[in-house]
C-alpha cells in the first residue's frame, strides 16, 4: 500500500498494519499531531495511563502476556525520560516493545527548547535500537523496521523519536511489505552437527540437568511444547530462571523448582552436582550462578541462545549453539527420536534418588502461625484459590516476589508477568493494566509490597476510568521487606530507612479512587478475604497483613555459591548466619 498522508497519520496506519490493537501512553505538546489522529479514528484503543513509567510497564505486560510486540506513547522531555527505567526494564527482560516519542521540531533540535531533551543519546544505552527521524520519508520504513527490530531475535525495546515537524509534513506511505533491518538478520536456525552432539552428550550423560529461561517463552508456545517433549523423551529434571516460569508445568514430575538466590535446594543442588547442564534461553545471571568460579564445576554445558553475545559472556560452555529455542528444540526433538537410543536407566535412577534426598529437605517448609498471616501461608492459599482459573499474576519487586515465584504454581507460559534483571519497584500493577486490557475476562493479579505498590498507585485511576477489574494483593508487612532482610543478615541488624512509617489506610485509598478495598490480618479469614478479591467485579486493592520480620528463604548469600544456601531453619541461629555468609557475604554483589 502507497499513498500520501501526514507523518502523524503513518504512524497511525504503521501501528493498524503491525496489528496493533491497544496503545498505552500520555499526551504532550510535541505529540499532540498523533494524538489528533488518534481522535479521528476508533480501531486502535488508546489507554491514558497516569505516568509514562506506567505506559511502558503496561505496554510490557501487554507484550509478555500475549506474545506481541507493546507499544507506548510519549511526548517529549520529561514524557521520554520517565519511559527511560520501563525501556531498561524492557532490555534486560527481552520484552518486545515500540516506544513512540515526540520531539521539538527538528529547527530547534540542540537548541535546549521547551520539553527538549536529547532522547536519543538518553535511550540509546537502554534500548535495543533507537531511530530520530528527521524526514517524513523515512518514517514509515523506520515504523515497520522498528516492529521488526523490537520482536525478532532476542526481543527488545525499540525508540522512535520524531519531530513535531515531521508529524504535520505530508509524505508517501510504504505498507509493511519484506520489513527487514539491513545489518541486523538474527540467526534463527541451529548447527544441526552441533545439535546431534548436543543429544548425544545428554544421551550419555548420568546426572543431566535442563535449565530454562525466558527465551522459551519468547520463542512462543511451539518452543514451550518442544521443551516438554525433550524433557519426557530424556526423563531429566528440569528448572528455571524467574522469567521462565511456565514454560514447564509447576506441578510435573520432572520440575525441580526455581533456581538461583531464592531457588529450590534440590534445584540449586542438581545444578551444581550434575555432569550435562543443557541451558536454553537463559543467560547465567549473577542471581543464578552465586560465585562464578564455583559454578557446576564438574558439568560440560551446552548453551542455546538466539543472542550470540550472551554465549560465554558469563559462564565458559562447552557448546555453544545460535539460534532459536523453538527450531533448535524441534530439530533436538528430532534427532533423539531419529537414534533409537536410550538413556542409561541405572544411572538415570540413581540420579533420581539422589533428588529425591534433596527433596526431603522441604526447602520451603516454614513455621505456620494461627494468629498471624504468614506470607507463605498467604500465596498458599491463594494458589489453591486460582486454579482452574483464566488467571495472570504480575509481581511488583522484593519479597512478595520471590514467595510467589516459591509457592505460586504456572502451568502454563505467559502467565507470569514480573521484573526480573532490573528489578523494578512499581512493575507490577501498570503491568497487570496491560495485561488485563489484552485479556479483559480473565483473573489478573498483581502481588505486591506496601512499598512497591506505591511506586505507581496512581494507574488505580486508569484501571477504573477503562473498566479494568484488576485485583493488587499487598502482603503488607510494613517494610521494604527485602531490603530489610539483607539488612538483618549481612549489616548488623541495623534497620537503616527500611521501615515504611506513615502508610496509607489502603481500604479509604482503594475508595477514594472509586475502587473496592478489603483489609485482613487473621488466618482464620483469609480464604473469605481472597474469596472477596477474586469474585469482585471490578478493581479491588486487598491490604493482606503479614507477618513483619519474616524471611525468604532458601537464600545464597551474595558471595557464596550456589549449592551453599541458607535455610530457613539456620535462619533462628545466629552463629549458623554468620558462618553462613561470611565476610565474602559481605560484598553486596
Amino acid at each position: 500500500m502507497t499513498r500520501q498522508m501526514t507523518g502523524a497519520e503513518m504512524v497511525i496506519q504503521a501501528l493498524k498494519d503491525q496489528g496493533v490493537d491497544h496503545v498505552f501512553g500520555y499526551p504532550g505538546g510535541a505529540v499532540l499531531p498523533i494524538y489528533d489522529e488518534i481522535f479521528q479514528q476508533d480501531e486502535l484503543q488508546h489507554i491514558l495511563v497516569r505516568h509514562e513509567q506506567g505506559a511502558g510497564h503496561a505496554a510490557e505486560g501487554y507484550a509478555r502476556s500475549t506474545g506481541k510486540v507493546g507499544v507506548m506513547l510519549v511526548t517529549s522531555g520529561p514524557g521520554a525520560t520517565n519511559a527511560v527505567t520501563a525501556l531498561a526494564d524492557a532490555l534486560l527482560d527481552s520484552i518486545p516493545l515500540v516506544c513512540i516519542t515526540g520531539q521539538v521540531p527538528t529547527a530547534l533540535i540542540g537548541s535546549d527548547a521547551f520539553q527538549e531533551c536529547d532522547t536519543s543519546g538518553i535511550t540509546r544505552p537502554c534500548t535495543k535500537h533507537n531511530y530520530l527521524v528527521r524526514n517524513v520519508e523515512e518514517l514509515s520504513r523506520v515504523l515497520h523496521e522498528a516492529f521488526y527490530v523490537a520482536r525478532s531475535g532476542r526481543p527488545g525495546p525499540v525508540v522512535i523519536d520524531i519531530p513535531k515537524d515531521v508529524q504535520f509534513a505530508e509524505g508517501t506511505y510504504h505498507g509493511p511489505t519484506n520489513v527487514s533491518h539491513k545489518t541486523y538478520h538474527p540467526q534463527v536456525k541451529g548447527d544441526l552437527d552441533s545439535i546431534r552432539s548436543a543429544v548425544d552428550m545428554l544421551m550419555e550423560s548420568k546426572k543431566p540437568i535442563i535449565y530454562s529461561g525466558g527465551g522459551v517463552i519468547n520463542s512462543g508456545p511451539e518452543a514451550c511444547q518442544m521443551l516438554r517433549e525433550l524433557v519426557a523423551l530424556t526423563g531429566a529434571p528440569i528448572t528455571s530462571t524467574l522469567m521462565g516460569l511456565g514454560a514447564y508445568p509447576g506441578t510435573g514430575d520432572e520440575w525441580l523448582g526455581m533456581l538461583g538466590m531464592h531457588g529450590t535446594y534440590e534445584a540449586n543442588m542438581a545444578m551444581h552436582d550434575c555432569d550435562v547442564m543443557l541451558c536454553i534461553g537463559a543467560r547465567f545471571d549473577d542471581r543464578i550462578t552465586g560465585r562464578l568460579d564455583a559454578f557446576s564445576p564438574n558439568s560440560k554445558k551446552i548453551h542455546i541462545d538466539i543472542d550470540p553475545s550472551s554465549i560465554n559472556k558469563i559462564v565458559r560452555v562447552d557448546l555453544p549453539i545460535v539460534g532459536d529455542v523453538g527450531h533448535i528444540l524441534e530439530d533436538m526433538v528430532r534427532v533423539w527420536r531419529a537414534s533409537g537410543k536410550t538413556p542409561d536407566k541405572q544411572a538415570q535412577a540413581d540420579w533420581w534418588e539422589q533428588i529425591k534426598i534433596w527433596r526431603k529437605r522441604d526447602c520451603l517448609a516454614y513455621r505456620p502461625n494461627d494468629d498471624i498471616i504468614m506470607p507463605q501461608y498467604a500465596l498458599q492459599r491463594l494458589n489453591e484459590k486460582i486454579k482452574g482459573k483464566n488467571t495472570y499474576i504480575t509481581t511488583e519487586v522484593g519479597q512478595h516476589q520471590m514467595w510467589a515465584a516459591q509457592y505460586l504454581q504456572f502451568e502454563d507460559p505467559n502467565r507470569w508477568m514480573t521484573s526480573g534483571g532490573l528489578g523494578t519497584m512499581g512493575y507490577g500493577f501498570p503491568a497487570a493494566v496491560g495485561v488485563q486490557a489484552a485479556h479483559p475476562d480473565a483473573l489478573v493479579i498483581d502481588i505486591a509490597g506496601d512499598a512497591s505498590i506505591q511506586m505507581n498507585i496512581q494507574e488505580l485511576s486508569t484501571a477504573i476510568q477503562y473498566g479494568l477489574p484488576v485485583k493488587v494483593m499487598i502482603l503488607n508487612n510494613e517494610y521494604m521487606g527485602m531490603v530489610r532482610q539483607w539488612q538483618q543478615l549481612l549489616h548488623g541488624n541495623r534497620l537503616s530507612n527500611s521501615y515504611v512509617e506513615a502508610l496509607p489506610d489502603f481500604v479509604k485509598l482503594a475508595e477514594a479512587y472509586g475502587a473496592k478495598g478489603i483489609v485482613c490480618d487473621k488466618p482464620s479469614e483469609l480464604d473469605a478475604a481472597i474469596d472477596e478479591m477474586i469474585d469482585y467485579d471490578g478493581p479491588v486493592i486487598f491490604d493482606c497483613r503479614v507477618a513483619k520480620l519474616a524471611n525468604c528463604f532458601p537464600m545464597i548469600p551474595s558471595g557464596r555459591a550456589h549449592n551453599d544456601m541458607l535455610m530457613s531453619d539456620e535462619a533462628e541461629d545466629e552463629d549458623k548466619i554468620a558462618t553462613a555468609i561470611g565476610d565474602a557475604g559481605k560484598k553486596l554483589v
